[in-house]
């Protein structure tokens, strides 16, 4: 992307109340305080159902959910089945929170952290691939609208394993000969002051250590039914099993992340990524046995179970 295209993108004209600096977990631009998300990027939205589990027949569901809910930046390289050839890349956030952008070399980049207006992000971000696909090089894809009738991305992607990369920066945004300037270098510069260190643990999938001022926890999207998921954790509660085996943690209790549920442990020492790596190996064993136990709950694993659902929220 050319400096010039940073100053002047081709895009739909813009308020500044309208679109974020940088994404919808940003402060929104109108000063009501409140986060992008629930404020104008709510109100701009049209009121649809959403899809339940809008990245489910993805390979790598859970890594898409972390992609668009948890990780701050983040980068995976994606193949379209009916243009193998074309380069595409997916990513946590876009400057202005561009749902897409193709860059001066043709490569599009496709965002998941934005604002969706038919209640299913799938979809969403399908009509912004589709848009980038028939752009011009240096063009960013603007927040859009669409009539619910096309393609979601489950129609257009090969299913293929996520290869995600976390970045500790938004620098990646730009080449490395581009300096970014105007809106766009204001909007790095914002994003980069707000990314959280975080890392992909390898040993399970799409468990993520992230370091938040002077905490540190363990995120881990898991795709399996929510009810017997929470039964799970019930009994590994009741029993003193719950947290991470070898590595001082609490598990706080989880949240629903588009139709997934996601438990989350605080680090009460400060561990570092490398020290979780075995040891939610271990607790993935435990939570596996522990999710093939049918038989009913005890009183214990009952009043385990009834606090986990206290403690419970909704992202979307």
């Amino acid at each position: 992307m050319s400096k010039k295209r940073a100053k002047s993108p081709a895009a739909a004209p813009r308020d500044a109340a309208d679109i974020p600096v940088v994404g919808m977990r940003e402060p929104c631009p109108c000063g009501s305080g409140r986060r992008y998300k629930a404020c104008h990027g709510r109100s701009a939205a049209r009121v649809e159902a959403p899809v339940g589990r809008p990245f489910e027949g993805l390979a790598s569901e859970c890594d898409w959910v972390a992609i668009r809910e948890i990780v701050p930046a983040a980068t995976a390289p994606i193949r379209l089945t009916d243009h193998p050839d074309r380069t595409v890349v997916l990513t946590s956030v876009l400057p202005m929170a561009w749902p897409a952008l193709v860059r001066d070399t043709g490569e599009i980049y496709l965002a998941l952290q934005v604002t969706t207006n038919s209640g299913d992000p799938s979809q969403d971000a399908a009509a912004a691939l589709l848009e980038a696909l028939d752009a011009q090089p240096g063009t960013p894809i603007p927040p859009m609208r669409h009539d619910g009738s096309g393609p979601r991305l489950q129609d257009l992607l090969a299913y293929e394993p996520l290869d995600v990369t976390v970045h500790d920066s938004f620098d990646y945004w730009m080449a490395d000969d581009v300096e970014p300037t105007g809106e766009v270098g204001e909007s790095m510069r914002r994003a980069n002051e707000k990314v959280m260190p975080t890392v992909r643990l390898a040993n399970v999938e799409a468990a993520y250590w992230v370091e938040m001022g002077d905490k540190r926890f363990l995120r881990w999207v898991l795709p399996q039914p929510e009810e017997r998921l929470l039964d799970a954790f019930a009994r590994l509660r009741a029993a003193g099993e719950a947290e991470l085996p070898g590595v001082p943690s609490r598990f706080v209790g989880s949240f629903r992340a588009d139709g997934l549920l996601v438990p989350v442990w605080e680090l009460i020492e400060g561990s570092d990524a490398l020290a979780c790596e075995d040891a939610s190996s271990e607790l993935g064993v435990r939570l596996s046995e522990a999710y093939e136990v049918t038989t009913a709950l005890t009183s214990a694993e009952r009043s385990a179970r009834s606090g986990l659902q206290t403690r419970q929220i909704t992202l979307r």
